[in-house]
């Protein structure tokens, strides 16, 4: 399997270099050169499986011609025995053909667990192979950093570096990534929002002599490795529902676009998905896009959902790639106007095929209270605001009512307890393996919205080869 840049400049990667560098040099996201497609008979087939067979039948087509991909039996079932639940990802039914799957039963209590687990592994796995150093960097708005953290710690080829806004995170999220005390761990608290994180490690990443010296990698949603991994929870979801005789479709909060745009890959190599449908807080650029052809910045404002409060979704690349029909000068250049007009033009043809796939909802804080509250009091079940605001857009929208809607819980409800309790008077405990949190010391640096502020921080903190 090659690997193409969605911004055509590149030349083709292999699996490796996807994974250890995560941006390409150009500046576009990898894409897979050709999707490899799953016969109906082929997906029958993975009924049989266990969970992590399947996964790596799933994903092993990604990584032909790596030797990763004799490693990946092993590092799957490493990766998926963190699950705390022995389904790994269940399944719940909340109404006739409406249902939640529950993607936060790792360490850290968020979907991105499941992909991290496996991906931290891929790491330490090819960078000891080549005996080689990475330097992780990434942003957060609330559950990478934690699940990025989680996977990385005391491995020895790797350090992490991660960017939260300050004072823009729970404090469970933020908790969960400053009080890991590991050598290799750095926290970064900057005095920004979430997309002035992700500006600035873009920037790094940017940077070619500094990417260089510092062994750059990447393990936000713009890494392949994340999006491939994603794409297992949803064709288990689909396989469970009737798939490949039945279609079905999903629903998912969204803010960096990542996790949907895996049901899209899902979608690309056979699953028969009939509707996606977004769920958006108040910064509502994916909804008004998806309802108006509107893809124009605004400021971003702090919401009860944070891991949501997102402008520029940087795995839309992906999408506008495959809309402009992998056209790498047509998407540059797209994005280089919606950076410099902070206005994404496309034609209403190209929209309407987007459009006609995706649909949108958007939930301000006040109807998120609503969306947990009568989620419980009609249910039982409590829901973390991004999850609420997900299943209420299946709710609203509902396209098809024969057709299995699926919502992806993507976090555990304790780590969010002032909007759980504000909305149902009902708290939401930690797990007891996470009795700890709030006793623990935090250590992180709070520095200034400058590249050259966390260029500097992170020269002084790596550990360099030897």
């Amino acid at each position: 399997m090659r690997y193409i840049s969605t911004r055509g400049q590149a030349p083709e990667a292999g699996f490796e270099e996807a994974l250890l560098t995560g941006l390409a040099p150009d500046g576009g996201l990898y894409m897979p050169a050709a999707w490899p497609v799953f016969s109906p008979a082929e997906l029958r087939d993975l009924r049989a499986l266990s969970w992590t067979d399947a996964a790596v039948r799933i994903m092993r087509p990604f990584m032909a011609g790596s030797p990763l991909a004799d490693d990946l039996p092993q590092l799957a079932e490493q990766a998926f025995a963190s699950s705390a639940h022995p389904a790994v990802c269940p399944l719940k039914q909340l109404g006739p053909d409406l249902w939640v799957m529950e993607l936060f039963h790792g360490p850290t209590l968020a979907f991105k667990d499941v992909a991290l687990q496996l991906l931290g592994r891929l790491f330490d796995a090819a960078l000891t192979r080549r005996g080689r150093r990475a330097t992780v960097i990434g942003a957060t708005s609330g559950d990478t950093g934690s699940a990025a953290i989680a996977a990385c710690r005391d491995r020895q080829a790797v350090d992490i570096f991660i960017l939260h806004p300050e004072g823009r995170v729970s404090e469970v999220q933020r908790r969960q990534m400053t009080t890991v005390d590991a050598a290799n761990v750095h926290n970064i608290a900057l005095k920004g929002s979430f997309d002035d994180c992700q500006d600035i490690v873009k920037a790094l990443f940017n940077d070619a002599a500094f990417r260089q010296e510092s062994g750059l990698a990447a393990v936000n949603s713009i890494n392949w490795a994340r999006i491939m991994a994603q794409t297992v929870y949803y064709v288990q979801a689909a396989l469970q529902l009737g798939a490949p005789d039945r279609a079905v479709s999903f629903s998912v909060p969204s803010g960096n676009f990542g996790n949907v745009f895996a049901a899209w890959a899902a979608r690309a190599m056979g699953l028969p998905v009939r509707r996606l449908v977004v769920g958006s807080n108040r910064n509502d650029i994916l909804t008004r896009f998806f309802d108006d052809n509107d893809m124009s910045l605004r400021a971003v404002e702090p919401s009860l959902s944070p891991s949501m409060d997102i402008q520029i979704s940087s795995n839309f690349e992906r999408l506008l790639f495959e809309l402009l029909d992998r056209d790498g000068a047509a998407a540059a250049a797209a994005m280089q106007a919606f950076r410099r007009d902070g206005r994404l033009p496309l034609d209403g043809e190209r929209w309407r095929r987007a459009s006609s796939l995706f649909s949108a909802r958007r939930l301000d804080d006040p109807q998120t209270l609503d969306a947990i509250r009568t989620v419980y009091d009609t249910t039982g079940e409590l829901l973390d605001p991004h999850t609420a605001i997900g299943v209420m857009a299946a709710m609203q929208t509902r396209p098809e009512p024969d057709v299995p809607l699926v919502c992806m819980a993507t976090a555990h409800p304790a780590k969010f307890p002032d909007a759980v309790t504000r909305a149902t008077g009902q708290a939401a405990p930690l797990p007891p393996r996470l009795a700890h949190l709030f006793d623990s010391q935090e250590r992180m640096t709070i520095l200034p919205n400058s590249v050259e502020a966390v260029r500097q921080h992170i020269r002084r903190h790596r550990r360099t080869e030897g």
